[in-house]
């Protein structure tokens, strides 16, 4: 096994890197407000809304990634008068499942960083003369978040091996490249090749947000 090998193959699974990048970024910055949002709709005093929000958590949560990701690539199509609307490239397909199940665990992060939060903060922004809004982005906000990070920075990490899923709808993106190495030259280095990106991708994010608890931490 030479360089002049691993570099062959090397190039090729960067570029499958760059589509796992890019689904990883997408689904982060759709995902956290999406979650957010659902968050707040649990909490909701309007019932239906509270009801919706938790009808879906629980349906996003209880099924797998991937039986949500087949279902929207090959399941939404099929479906009676609406279905040729709903035709979606792979990729925009994967990334739309990813957003929509991710979303669902924010959501219950979130939730869980908010009940942290003692019910005296509420009062004392009243006390205060802070609006509501005032007091859930100078108050709660802040706390929450500090809460949340290190669940946060769990859940990306998950997120960056879960995009190894593309595989099953033939996007071609990391291990797609690595496993058509391994089947052509019968031999695992673009396993072991493609298991360093993958650990180099979640060593930028663990040092990332190490970074974060470090700085929310003294504030």
């Amino acid at each position: 096994m030479n360089l002049d090998y691993i570099i062959q193959i090397g190039k090729p699974m960067l570029e499958g890197a760059q589509t796992t990048i890019l689904l990883f970024f997408i689904a982060i910055i759709a995902s956290i407000p999406l979650g957010f949002a659902l968050t707040l709709m649990a909490r909701s005093s309007v019932k239906p809304l509270a009801w919706f929000a938790g009808v879906y958590i629980y349906v996003m949560r209880g099924t797998p990634l991937l039986l949500q990701m087949l279902f929207i690539c090959f399941g939404l199509p099929v479906l009676p008068v609406i279905g040729e609307y709903l035709v979606f490239d792979r990729f925009v397909a994967a990334c739309l499942a990813f957003v929509l199940n991710y979303a669902a665990y924010f959501a219950e992060i979130f939730r869980g960083g908010l009940l942290s939060i003692d019910k005296g903060q509420y009062e004392a922004a009243q006390v205060l003369g802070l609006s509501r809004w005032q007091t859930m982005v100078r108050v709660i906000l802040p706390q929450m978040f500090r809460v949340a990070l290190p669940a946060v920075s769990n859940e990306s990490i998950t997120l960056i091996k879960d995009t190894a899923l593309l595989y099953a709808v033939a996007v071609p993106e990391l291990l797609h490249f690595a496993h058509t190495a391994v089947n052509r030259d019968f031999t695992i280095m673009p396993f072991v090749i493609a298991g360093i990106i993958y650990l180099l991708m979640t060593l930028v994010l663990t040092l990332l947000f190490k970074y974060l608890e470090r700085r929310f931490k003294f504030q």
